[in-house]
């Protein structure tokens, strides 16, 4: 069954290239590889995939910089692959704006699972109303209800509550929900998005009292998990 959508697959490791190519196009998805990490920004640019599985240790150009550089101009998924398992390098690949990361050995299996629930992750268009977890957030009213009573937000409130609610379980970083508060370019400090977070959590709470839904990710930023 095929699903119209391609997978991209950055590895340097040609036969573990092909075995995810198989699973992937068993699963119904087009696929194209690259093992040279100067190719990949290009080739995303004009190709424009639904999905990158980018592993992190590539020559001419490693996996965190090509994802930083594909960020750049583009928020197509990026699940991140790597035998590299120290924090500091999860972190990192999050801070950036990997949307996943899947650690070698792993099953070809359980990248098809990842890639097909990343893939699921909502996007809607900016004028969209966003429905998720008893959330509903319809911007253009800058209305914003959950479990059928309304959240009396601000609108700084308004947009960083829906950049967490339209990506549920993805790890934003502090500076990726800066982007969500203000459309003028001000500078604004990692103190005044936590200050937001609050003042968030404080009317989830009035309305959800015994559910933590936005959680902090010690170092990195925060994410929304119903």
């Amino acid at each position: 069954m095929e699903t119209g959508q391609t997978i991209v697959i950055v590895e340097d490791e040609p036969k573990l290239a092909q075995l995810l190519r198989e699973y992937l196009t068993q699963a119904g998805y087009a696929t194209h590889y690259l093992a040279n990490g100067q190719e990949v920004v290009s080739w995303v640019q004009r190709h424009h995939p639904s999905l990158i599985i980018l592993d992190l240790m590539l020559p001419a150009k490693d996996g965190l910089t090509i994802c930083r550089e594909v960020r750049a101009f583009s928020q197509v998924p990026i699940i991140m692959v790597t035998a590299r398992v120290e924090e500091i390098d999860r972190l990192l690949g999050l801070e950036l704006g990997a949307d996943d990361y899947i650690c070698k050995p792993f099953s070809p299996r359980e990248v098809v699972a990842r890639v097909r629930a990343v893939l699921r992750r909502p996007q809607p268009p900016a004028d969209e109303a966003v429905h998720y977890g008893g959330f509903v957030l319809d911007a253009r009213q800058y209305l914003a209800r959950l479990d059928g009573q309304e959240l009396d937000l601000t609108p700084v409130e308004f947009r960083l509550l829906r950049r967490l609610v339209a990506a549920p379980g993805r790890v934003f970083a502090r500076h990726q929900l800066v982007e969500a508060l203000y459309d003028d370019g001000r500078a604004v400090s990692d103190r005044t998005v936590d200050s937001h977070i609050k003042n968030l959590r404080k009317k989830i709470h009035a309305i959800r009292p015994v559910q933590e839904v936005i959680h902090a990710v010690y170092g990195v930023g925060y994410k929304l998990d119903v």
